[in-house]
């Protein structure tokens, strides 16, 4: 099982839609016991949290953000934790929206040399 994502910073490496996460978007990660939350935020998104658990390399959690227009939405993820030849994570997403239509995978790696900082920040 790869290392924990405790204290760690994350970023997608390609952009979403317009309202969505991407490549200027940063998510903090905590992991505890099983249970995982991150605060996230940057591009489109103001603020954003997540929460779930983790069994294994499987995470599973919800979601919720506040877009700059405005507007906020929320939805499910599942993702798979892998780790990378250089020591980094990377998770492979498969979320959906609650809060509207659509769904989607995505990749969020392990930005290098970054611990948490707050999120929406480099």
């Amino acid at each position: 099982m790869p290392r924990s994502l405790d204290g760690i910073t994350l970023a997608p490496v390609a952009d979403q839609a317009p309202g969505q996460v991407g490549t200027g978007t940063r998510f903090a990660y905590h992991e505890r016991d099983g249970q995982v939350w991150a605060e996230y935020a940057g591009g489109d998104i103001v603020r954003g949290h997540l929460v779930g658990t983790r069994s294994g390399d499987r995470l599973d959690f919800r979601y919720v953000q506040l877009r700059h227009d405005g507007t906020t939405a929320c939805g499910h993820c599942v993702s798979t934790v892998v780790g990378l030849p250089d020591g980094r994570l990377r998770l492979e997403e498969e979320w959906e929206w609650e809060s509207g239509p659509g769904a989607g995978t995505s990749v969020v790696e392990e930005v290098a040399g970054l611990t948490n900082r707050p999120a929406g920040t480099d």
